[in-house]
């Protein structure tokens, strides 16, 4: 069931992007909260609010922060886009109407290179590694279920556009606020690919994740699908292998278990770079990454980064509360994932 609570708001920050933070009194307490201004609009001190409190309440790490459901003072009356009809978070006290890209022809093979990842701290290093593979090159980021599903909860995706290490971004499925509106991931993929001239993709969920131990129930399991898509779609795919040295937990050490049961799970071959290594340290089982992809059929690059570039940039360089040099593995793949996707472009 919801948790949700009311409160007043006590000092709204202005909004970065769509996104903005505020401070609400609950029950003579205060809390710290954040709305989507593309949403529910902006949120201004005296503001009666509604907010949902439950992940924090359970501390599971929702940014630390509260989330507003409906502002009470200001959020009601609203009218939603002209012309839009095709709903997001549909059946939910949150479906909204949106205006979606996708068109009425279906254009397939596309051709052109996507790579799929399950952890949004991975996109980053892609993207960078990427730019420096293919200067110039046009690279856009399809965003899926799994993490966070409003298009403006990351700030380092709008860094990246107002940089230009990307090219553009769609919010696919439940996913949503994005510069452009998918219903599915494959829509999003041939209207990036196909009809914005993206020269690659990159796929994958928003900040955060759907986490527990078990080997299906997991947010990162998004990059079954969204691999399947791209190899339905005609696309060369290339899968980021979650790596880590520094992870406590097993599972995640060395080839992350996330990633091996999508490679055991795929229904046809996909390329995985791997840096140079990472790859041949072996994995809590004592298997060799580079071993393990290849023994579930799948194609393996090795490829050296640069993790000090990469560190120099001044891109996030932390997982989940370890640094690039406390958890290197991880971020190489990623890099090594960038890299690939890259060499994959055809003029």
């Amino acid at each position: 069931m919801l948790v949700l609570r009311r409160g007043t708001v006590l000092h709204a920050d202005p909004p970065e992007g769509t996104q903005q933070a505020f401070t609400v009194e609950i029950d003579g307490r205060e809390r710290r909260a954040f709305g989507d201004v593309a949403l529910h609009g902006e949120t201004a001190a005296g503001d009666d609010v509604v907010v949902n409190t439950q992940a924090v309440d359970l501390a599971l790490g929702s940014g630390g922060a509260d989330v507003l459901h409906v502002n009470l003072t200001r959020g009601l009356g609203r009218s939603g886009v002209p012309g839009a009809h095709v709903m997001k978070l549909n059946y939910t006290s949150l479906q909204h109407a949106v205006l979606p890209v996708e068109g009425e022809d279906l254009h397939v093979p596309l051709g052109r290179p996507a790579a799929v990842f399950g952890l949004h701290g991975q996109l980053a290093p892609i993207a960078w590694a990427f730019s420096r593979t293919a200067p110039g090159g046009r690279l856009g980021y399809v965003q899926t279920a799994g993490g966070a599903l409003p298009g403006g909860h990351s700030r380092v995706v709008a860094r990246m556009l107002d940089e230009g290490l990307l090219a553009g971004h769609l919010t696919a499925a439940p996913a949503f606020g994005g510069q452009g509106e998918a219903i599915t991931t494959a829509g999003a993929l041939q209207h990036g690919l196909h009809d914005l001239g993206w020269d690659a993709a990159v796929v994958g969920p928003g900040p955060g994740i759907l986490g527990s131990g078990s080997a299906l129930g997991h947010g990162g399991l998004i990059a079954l699908d969204s691999a399947h898509t791209g190899l339905a779609l005609g696309c060369r795919v290339v899968l980021c292998a979650r790596m880590s040295s520094g992870d406590p937990r097993p599972r995640h050490q060395g080839l992350s278990h996330h990633t091996a049961t999508v490679l055991r799970l795929l229904l046809a071959p996909v390329e995985v770079a791997l840096p140079v290594g990472p790859a041949r340290t072996p994995d809590a089982d004592g298997v060799l990454p580079v071993a393990r992809v290849t023994g579930l059929g799948h194609t393996v690059t090795e490829l050296e980064t640069d993790l000090d570039g990469y560190r120099a940039s001044g891109l996030p360089a932390r997982t989940m509360g370890r640094s690039i040099d406390e958890d290197a593995p991880f971020f190489a793949a990623a890099l090594a994932c960038g890299a690939a996707l890259a060499a994959r472009i055809t003029p």
